[in-house]
């Protein structure tokens, strides 16, 4: 019998339509998060949903052949990393942990997209990093389920292992 994951067809193909807008205006509030509400936390968020939605619609299996554990992992590790760099370059350009070193070399009119130096840096690597955070959870808590074993509880995961 083969047995289709996920959820209906209208389900899956408004799924298809939204997920590249959705992942565009996470992109948009992290990019514009120095200008208007938004920013690195909330695109974040909106990243790991188009994520949660495609697992949703199409199944787990599906989800994780778009963007694995190991990936999600790697993205989160590389967004801790390039806020690391930029602060540190604060350093090695002005003396100063985290220093807007691109402002202070290159001041620019306020309220324009490049006018704020390293901050719209922070909010894209902040992004990266919850959004992949946020998405290696759900597949966590997609993935392990708790079986009750003579009165105790014992994690288990629900993934197809593999046979080699």
């Amino acid at each position: 019998m083969n047995e289709e994951k996920g959820m209906s067809l209208i389900v899956k193909t408004v799924t298809r339509w939204l997920k590249g807008f959705i992942f565009l205006f996470g992109a948009y509030i992290v990019i514009y998060g120095h200008l208007s509400p938004g920013g690195g936390f909330p695109g974040g968020v909106v990243f790991a949903a188009t994520f949660i939605l495609i697992t949703l619609a199409f199944g787990r299996e599906y989800a994780l052949r778009k963007m694995g554990k190991i990936l999600a992992s790697e993205l989160d590790s590389l967004g801790a990393i390039l806020f690391l760099l930029i602060a540190l370059l604060g350093i090695y350009y002005g003396g100063t942990f985290f220093l807007n070193f691109i402002e202070k070399r290159y001041p620019t009119v306020n309220f324009k997209l490049f006018s704020a130096g390293t901050i719209p840096l922070c909010q894209i690597s902040i992004g990266i990093k919850v959004g992949a955070s946020l998405f290696m959870v759900f597949i966590i808590l997609a993935v392990i389920r708790v079986v009750f074993e003579n009165g105790k509880g014992k994690l288990i995961t629900t993934e197809k292992k593999d046979k080699k």
